[in-house]
């Protein structure tokens, strides 16, 4: 039962990525013919990760208490609506409305990861984890694409199209999703996880020692990736003439080898080293990556980006596992937690990288090496995992919440 349920979340990911990446490509200009302003469009864009700053949290604090399959039923078809919003917004003010509500929603991703580490012994949980990160870089690389052969029936067709595949994922996920036992949280002394909302989940998660350096290292990885995605059309055209059609191309690569090293390599790397080394690793290989960028040589720009590529998929999911270690039973909690610091990066990221460019092309790309570097240097200081998060009452929490035949 358990072998047959992982499938299913990961179809549910991707699905719902794919519903999300479909409308990507033309949401910049269709809240411009809105009448908005560059800060607009940066607006709507960043509403969907400001939004999921807040709800992660929440959605897997739910998720422990009430368990996975409600909370990803309701998930997946909260983006059902919220895409149909997106296609009937006729103004600025409702098209940023309907991103907060999709990000609201957003919480598929941590719920998800908690329930293949529900469903995984603990020797397979980064190879489970690591298929989950592969279905999101899927759903990217073809929604957007999608999204651009579909853009002859509109803005609002687009959506109600990727609206109508998400739907269809509710439907999918009521029909075959497992179901299972409300999870228990139990904290320090058997107390149970705190009803509070995501501030209070956010500061408790990073008193954890073992916490701490993964979400910060979470953190500065996603604002090195994201300040590259939102600054290297400009360093592309600049220094190795490159259009659009060819960015298309380059970021298709990169997310076909991110998809392939997280569906692939990185449980084998996992098995060999262990999560904390393939997570050094991977950030490391970030900054060398982002090095080569800048420097105007086309072989190193293109070594570079599938170093980056690489890279960015071992750190992610190896943090992922990381977390999983040190949050005992609480797992949807620990998820939603990492996924707010990931949402604060890809909020702040782009903004930062596009003033740092203004200052200098090449410095969003050495400021991200730095962070990384960074981020290593805080993984590698890492401490163990609390007792209490990993002990015998934190186990028997994990167990009860299994899925029933």
């Amino acid at each position: 039962m358990r072998r047959r349920a992982l499938p299913v979340i990961y179809l549910a990911v991707f699905v719902d990525m794919l519903g999300f990446g479909i409308i990507l490509p033309l949401l910049p200009f269709h809240a411009e013919q809105l009448g908005g302003t560059g800060l607009w469009v940066g607006g709507v864009l960043t509403a969907y990760a400001a939004a999921q700053f807040v709800a992660g949290p929440v959605l897997g604090l739910l998720s422990d208490r009430f368990g996975r399959r409600p909370v990803l039923l309701a998930a997946l078809l909260g983006s059902a609506v919220s895409l149909a919003l997106t296609g009937l917004a006729n103004s600025l003010l409702t098209l940023f409305a309907a991103r907060l509500v999709a990000g609201l929603c957003g919480g598929a991703i941590p719920v998800g990861q908690a329930y293949v580490v529900d469903l995984t012994e603990p020797r397979e949980r980064t190879k489970a984890l690591g298929m989950v990160g592969a279905s999101i870089g899927m759903g990217f690389v073809f929604g957007p694409g999608l999204g651009a052969a579909l853009s002859g029936l509109g803005f609002a067709g687009v959506c109600f199209v990727a609206g109508g595949i998400a739907l269809a994922n509710f439907l999918a996920g009521l029909v075959l999703l497992p179901r299972q036992a409300p999870a228990r949280t139990a904290g320090r002394d058997g107390e149970s996880a705190p009803r509070n909302a995501s501030p209070a989940v956010l500061v408790a998660a990073l008193r954890i020692p073992s916490m701490r350096p993964v979400l910060v290292a979470i953190f500065a990885g996603t604002f090195a990736f994201t300040g590259m995605e939102a600054t290297y059309a400009l360093l592309g055209e600049r220094l190795y003439d490159l259009g659009p059609a060819g960015l298309g191309v380059i970021f298709t690569g990169v997310g076909l080898v991110m998809a392939a090293v997280q569906g692939g390599l990185v449980g084998r790397l996992s098995a060999r080293y262990g999560d904390r080394r393939v997570a050094i690793g991977g950030t490391l290989l970030m900054a060398v990556g982002l090095v080569a960028l800048p420097l105007g040589v086309t072989w190193l720009n293109y070594a570079g980006l599938a170093v980056l590529a690489a890279g960015q998929g071992l750190m992610t999911t190896a943090t992922s596992a990381l977390i999983a270690e040190a949050a005992g039973a609480a797992l949807g909690s620990a998820f939603g937690v990492g996924q707010s610091s990931s949402a604060a990066a890809r909020a702040i990221g782009p903004v930062a990288a596009g003033a740092a460019f203004d200052a200098h092309f090449t410095l969003p790309f050495y400021l991200g090496a730095v962070l990384c570097a960074a981020a290593a240097l805080l993984l590698r200081r890492r401490t163990a995992p609390a007792p209490e998060a990993t002990g015998p009452r934190a186990a028997e929490a994990v167990r009860d919440d299994r899925p029933v035949s």
